[in-house]
């Protein structure tokens, strides 16, 4: 119900351009925007990839084939919306009948590596945290519809990630996980293991490392690097896993001894080639990769904008990709505490954009990373597109300048 709830009233609008406000359940840092300032760019132009790194305020026109593109992917999310199973719960995994839900079977698979890998599918799953969720996830992440975060558990990213499945392998998209679905997902994974054994290195231990990373700005500009606080914390990010869900798997791990060994998700690190159309859908949360012969590709959860500093409207053009970006925080795009002037910020995976800036045509707008996977798609960002870290890294290895970016409401 989820998907469909907030699709309803706008995927029709990518024609008409009509807006609807998506609620926005969180706003970590509060900012304040000043009105009557230049907009300021985060990321520096030329520290893209791209050929020319002129940038405009102003819509970018589009051809006439662009705009068929972009018709032909709003009917398919339409059809999607269309599909969406409209008896399953807001945060609750749908099941496949409207008997009780058993967890009998649930709890028959272990968390070992053994049962992880060997987990499988049963009617009625429910809601909660189980190993067929766990293998569902990375399965899902290596058939390019990212459930963000793995962290076994059912939820919003799960059922999205699951729809987007379907649509991109033909099967009918419910959000429901199936016996069918379950099936092309195994088939899709082939004899490859969801996880395997991974032994800690004397390199994953060495870091670098920050002590912490301060919440303010101006103490965060006079770090060397906003570097990973922690092994665990880069472990996570390294295989796609939620940092706790990483500890559940592993509840005897120092994390602290190289030739220690651990479970991990057994992840991809790409997406597919041919990105012809991005669609950032700020009501479902959710970021959509087209080809150029129209069909979906991949799906990723996303953070995209909040009611203080909104996301833009309309249609843009991939400017660039700046990997390890340097951050230009400036108060004429929001106030972040008390720091009233412009400051720098050093690169690293903790920082307000990850590691990594895709630029849009739209200046200070742009798709990238965050310091808080976990929370993708479930707090606010500062009108970006905010993804994972690993997915936006992915995205950035594959994305050209010049790939269409249309935001819908």
């Amino acid at each position: 119900m989820f998907v469909r709830t907030l699709l309803a009233m706008s995927l029709s609008c990518i024609i008409a351009g009509t807006a609807f406000a998506a609620p926005i359940a969180e706003q970590p840092l509060n900012p304040k925007k000043i009105a009557d300032t230049a907009v300021q760019d985060p990321i520096d132009p030329l520290a893209t990839n791209a050929a020319s790194s002129a940038q405009s305020t102003a819509e970018t026109q589009i051809t006439q084939q662009e705009q068929q593109d972009l018709n032909k992917a709003s009917k398919t999310l339409q059809d999607l919306e269309k599909s969406e199973d409209d008896t399953a719960a807001i945060g609750a995994a749908p099941t496949t009948s409207t008997t009780t839900t058993s967890s009998s079977v649930a709890t028959k698979a272990s968390w070992t590596l053994d049962g992880l890998n060997n987990a499988g599918w049963y009617e009625n799953i429910g809601k909660g945290q189980f190993p067929v969720y766990a293998r569902a996830h990375v399965m899902l992440n290596n058939a390019h519809a990212s459930p963000g975060a793995i962290d076994g558990s059912s939820g919003k990213n799960t059922l999205k990630a699951i729809a987007s499945f379907q649509q991109i392998n033909g099967i009918k998209p419910t959000g429901t996980l199936t016996q069918e679905t379950w099936n092309a997902l195994i088939a899709k994974q082939g004899s490859k293991p969801a996880f395997i054994e991974y032994t800690i290195t004397d390199a994953d231990l060495k870091g670098p490392y920050a002590a912490s990373i301060p919440h303010d700005y101006a103490l965060q500009a006079k770090m060397k690097g906003l570097y990973y606080t922690r092994v665990t914390e880069m472990l996570g990010e390294k295989f796609h896993m939620d940092e706790d869900f990483l500890k559940k798997l592993n509840p005897k791990a120092t994390f602290k001894k190289a030739g220690e060994k651990i479970i991990v998700a057994n992840i991809r690190n790409e997406v597919p080639e041919d990105i012809h159309l991005i669609v950032a859908h700020k009501g479902a949360k959710q970021l959509y990769l087209f080809n150029s012969r129209n069909q979906m590709i991949g799906s990723f959860p996303a953070t995209i904008g909040s009611s203080d500093t909104p996301s833009p409207t309309g249609t843009y053009k991939v400017t660039g990709v700046a990997p390890n970006p340097w951050y230009s925080y400036s108060p004429s795009n929001f106030i972040q505490g008390n720091n009233k002037k412009p400051l720098s910020l050093p690169p690293g995976p903790n920082a307000p954009v990850g590691n990594i800036w895709i630029g849009l045509s739209k200046k200070s707008f742009g798709i990238h990373g965050t310091p808080n996977p976990s929370a993708i798609s479930k707090t606010a960002s500062h009108g970006c597109i905010r993804l994972t870290n690993w997915d936006a890294n992915d995205l950035g290895k594959k994305v050209k300048s010049g790939v269409t970016v249309k935001f819908l409401e």
